[in-house]
C-alpha cells in the first residue's frame, strides 16, 4: 500500500521539490532522508488510521458532502482541558448541532507569556501543559472519529517561537540550526527588504525585523532575525530543504496521533524574495503542493487547511490553480464571503457583494472546498479593493471607513457592538473585532429599554445571525461554527481588563463557553420558548444545520452561480447538481421585498418549496415576497 501510494504522487512531491532544491549539494541526501521519513512514520501509523486512510482513498470527496459541520473553539474556554472535551453533556452537545468536524485552537505547546494566542509554538511534539498530554490528544482523537467526528489542529508553518529547540541552538551559533532561520549579521538586507513589505502589526510588533544582542557561544553578538508577526516568532527559511523535511515529519507524527485535518498557519508568508511583498510568491504553491503530496503517501487520510488571508485573486490558486490545480490545499477560509456578508449587512445592499463574489471566485474547485465561516478568533479586515468598490460606484476609503465605524456601532443608527483594530493613521483603514451576535446587533437590542423596541431590535438581530448561518451552511464548502455562536454569546469585554488578555483586543470575541446558557436554552427550546434568544438561536442554528444535510446540491463539488437579482438588496446564488438546481435567496436589508416569479424560474426554481423551512412557498402576483432578512432555499 505504501509503495502504491509512493508511485502515485512521487512526480506530485518531488517534481516540486527538484525545481526548489535541486540545484543543492546535499539533494541527494534529502531525497533519502525525506523517503526514509515518509517509510517511518507509515510503519509507525495506527493500524485504525491506515483503515481510514484506505476509506478516504476510497470516498476522496468525503469533506466535500453536505453532511460536513464544523466546530472551533479554544480548549480551556470550551471546558478546561482535553479530558473536559469528552464529557458525556460536551459530546451530546457536539453531536446535537450535527457537528462532523472539530478544529481544536492552538493546542501544540506554546511559549510562556504572550504567544500570540497560542500561535506561537515552542515544541511541535507536545501539548500545552494547561490542557493536558499528547496521550490525552490522541484519546480525544480516538474518540472523536468514533463519533465521525474529524479532528483539526493547527501546524504553524511560517515561524516557531524562539524558545523552540532549533531557534535556541540558532541563537547560540549551531549549524544546521542557524540555517533554519532567516538570521543577518547587520541591517543591509533588512532594510532593503522592509521597503517593500507589510507590517503586520503595526501597533504592538512594528517591522519585520528583530535585533538581538545575545547570539553565538559566548552571547556577545548582534544579529537581525525575520519577524513578520511578533519579536517571539521566527520565520522559519523555507529555501532550505532541510525546514522542509522537519515539518513533514511533524506533520505525520500529528496524524499518527489522530489529527484528520492539518490547518497550515500563516502559509502566505513562507518564501522570501527582495522587492516583493514576501507574500504568496510562486514558490508557496511549490512548497504546498509537495508538501500534500508527502501526506498521501504516509497519511492519505488527512487533508490540509490552508489559512491565507489573502485578497480573492491571492486566495484561488491556495486551492490549486495552474500546475497545482487538485494537489495543493484541500481547504481555504472563504474570508471574503465573510467581509461581504457583514459589508451588505451594514449598507443594507447586497451590490458589493455580489460583484466581488461572482467575479473573483470560480464557481467550483476540484479536489478542494471552502471553509465558510461568519466569525472565528481573529478580526475581520475590511478587505475591500478600491476597483471592487468603484465598479459599484463607491469609494473604497469611504466604504472601509464606514464599516469599521458601523461596527463599533459609532455610525449613526447601528445596531452593531465591537471594537477597532490595529488602526492605520495614515491611510484611515482599522479592522474590527467582536462576536456573531454583537456584531448582529443583539447586545445592543439587550439594552433597549422600551418593550416593545426591545423585542423588534431583539427579533431583527435573531434574524441577522440565522441569516449568515444559512448563507455559509448553503453557499458551499464546510460551515464552521465559533463556540457559542449557536448561543448568541456576546462581546467579553472582562477580556480587556485581564492582564493575560489585555493587549489584544480580538479576545472580547473569545469568551468562555457558558454552559449554563447551553442548558438553559435546550430546556426552552424543547419546551418551545420563544422568550429565551439563546433558545431561538440555537433552535435556528440546529434546524439549519439539519437542513442543509439533507440537501445533497450543497455537494461542495457541485458549483456555486452568483446571480443578480432585480432587487440589489438581495444576495442569490444557484446550486445546480446533476438531478435539481436549488437556488437560495438572502435579504440583506430591513425592508419587506418582492421578486419576480418568472426571474426564479429562468434560473432553475420549479418547485416553490423552502428547502430551509420545509414549507410550500406562496406567490403572490406571480411574485416571491421576502420579509426582513429572510432566507430561503428553492429547489
Amino acid at each position: 500500500m505504501f509503495a502504491l501510494r509512493f508511485e502515485r504522487s512521487r512526480q506530485d512531491l518531488f517534481g516540486m521539490l527538484e525545481r526548489l532544491y535541486g540545484h543543492r549539494p546535499d539533494y541527494a541526501d534529502f531525497v533519502d532522508a525525506l523517503t526514509t521519513t515518509l517509510k517511518d512514520n507509515w510503519r509507525r501509523r495506527p493500524e485504525d488510521l491506515k483503515w481510514l486512510d484506505l476509506q478516504r482513498d476510497l470516498e476522496p470527496d468525503w469533506f466535500q458532502r453536505s453532511d460536513q459541520v464544523g466546530y472551533v473553539f479554544y480548549i480551556d474556554r470550551f471546558n478546561g482541558d482535553l479530558q473536559g472535551i469528552l464529557e458525556p453533556d460536551k459530546l451530546a452537545h457536539l453531536a446535537d448541532l450535527g457537528v462532523t468536524y472539530v478544529h481544536l485552537m492552538p493546542c501544540l505547546k506554546p511559549r510562556d507569556g504572550h504567544n500570540d494566542g497560542g500561535y506561537s509554538v515552542q515544541d511541535y511534539r507536545e501539548i500545552n501543559p494547561l490542557y493536558g498530554t499528547m496521550d490525552d490528544l490522541e484519546h480525544v482523537a480516538s474518540v472523536l472519529r468514533e463519533r465521525g467526528i474529524s479532528l483539526c489542529i493547527d501546524l504553524v508553518l511560517n515561524h516557531t517561537a524562539k524558545e523552540h529547540e532549533w531557534a535556541v541552538r540558532a541563537r547560540a551559533g549551531e549549524q544546521p540550526y542557524t540555517d533554519y532561520y532567516w538570521i543577518y549579521d547587520d541591517d543591509g538586507l533588512p532594510n532593503q527588504y522592509e521597503e517593500t513589505l507589510v507590517e503586520i502589526f503595526p501597533d504592538q510588533a512594528p517591522g519585520n525585523f528583530t535585533r538581538y544582542d545575545d547570539f553565538g557561544p559566548d552571547g556577545d553578538q548582534t544579529k537581525w532575525v525575520w519577524t513578520t508577526f511578533n519579536e517571539h516568532q521566527w520565520d522559519l527559511n523555507w529555501a532550505n530543504p532541510w525546514v522542509f523535511l522537519e515539518i513533514v515529519d511533524v506533520a505525520l507524527f500529528l496524524a499518527n496521533k489522530g489529527a484528520s485535518v492539518l490547518r497550515l498557519d500563516a502559509v502566505a508568508f513562507m518564501w522570501k524574495r527582495l522587492g516583493t511583498r514576501c507574500q504568496s510568491e510562486p514558490e508557496v504553491h511549490m512548497i504546498l503542493h509537495a508538501f500534500r503530496a508527502a501526506t498521501r503517501i504516509a497519511a492519505a487520510g488527512v487533508i490540509h487547511l490552508e489559512e491565507a488571508i489573502v485578497s480573492p485573486e491571492e486566495m484561488i490558486p491556495y486551492l490549486g490553480a495552474g500546475e497545482h490545480t487538485a494537489k495543493e490545499g484541500n481547504l481555504a477560509y472563504h474570508n471574503s464571503l465573510m467581509v461581504q456578508f457583514w459589508s451588505a449587512l451594514a449598507a443594507q445592499n447586497a451590490q458589493l457583494m455580489t460583484h466581488v463574489l461572482g467575479t473573483h471566485f470560480p464557481p467550483a474547485i476540484p479536489n478542494a472546498t471552502y471553509a465558510t465561516y461568519l466569525r472565528c478568533h481573529d478580526d475581520i479586515g475590511w478587505a475591500i479593493t478600491d476597483s471592487d468598490a468603484a465598479a459599484v460606484g463607491l469609494s473604497g476609503l469611504a466604504h472601509r471607513r464606514f464599516l469599521a465605524d458601523y461596527y463599533t456601532g459609532a455610525f449613526a443608527g447601528s445596531p452593531a457592538r465591537g471594537s477597532l483594530f490595529q488602526v492605520n493613521p495614515r491611510t484611515g483603514d482599522a479592522r474590527s473585532n467582536g462576536s456573531t451576535a454583537s456584531l448582529a446587533g443583539l447586545e445592543a437590542a439587550l439594552e433597549v429599554q422600551r418593550t416593545e423596541r426591545r423585542q423588534y431590535a431583539i427579533n431583527r438581530a435573531v434574524d441577522r445571525i440565522l441569516l449568515g448561518h444559512a448563507l455559509i451552511a448553503s453557499y458551499g464548502g464546510i460551515p464552521l461554527l465559533y463556540m457559542g455562536d449557536e448561543i448568541a454569546m456576546l462581546n467579553d469585554y472582562d477580556q480587556l481588563t485581564d492582564p493575560a488578555t489585555a493587549g489584544d483586543g480580538r479576545w472580547i470575541q473569545r469568551p468562555f463557553m457558558d454552559w449554563d446558557r447551553v442548558e438553559a436554552a435546550r430546556d426552552r427550546a424543547g419546551a418551545g420558548d420563544e422568550e429565551s434568544v439563546a433558545a431561538r438561536v440555537l433552535t435556528g442554528v440546529t434546524h439549519i444545520l439539519r437542513r442543509r444535510k439533507a440537501v445533497p446540491e450543497f455537494h461542495g463539488d457541485y458549483a456555486t452561480d452568483v446571480l443578480h437579482p432585480p432587487d440589489e438588496r438581495v444576495f442569490a446564488f444557484a446550486r445546480p447538481a446533476p438531478a435539481a438546481t436549488v437556488v437560495c435567496l438572502f435579504n440583506m436589508s430591513s425592508d419587506h421585498l418582492v421578486i419576480d416569479g418568472r426571474w426564479l424560474r429562468e434560473h432553475g426554481v420549479s418547485d416553490f418549496h423552502d428547502l430551509l423551512s420545509d414549507r410550500a412557498v406562496a406567490l403572490h402576483d406571480d411574485e416571491l415576497r421576502l420579509l426582513p432578512y429572510s432566507r430561503i432555499w428553492l429547489r
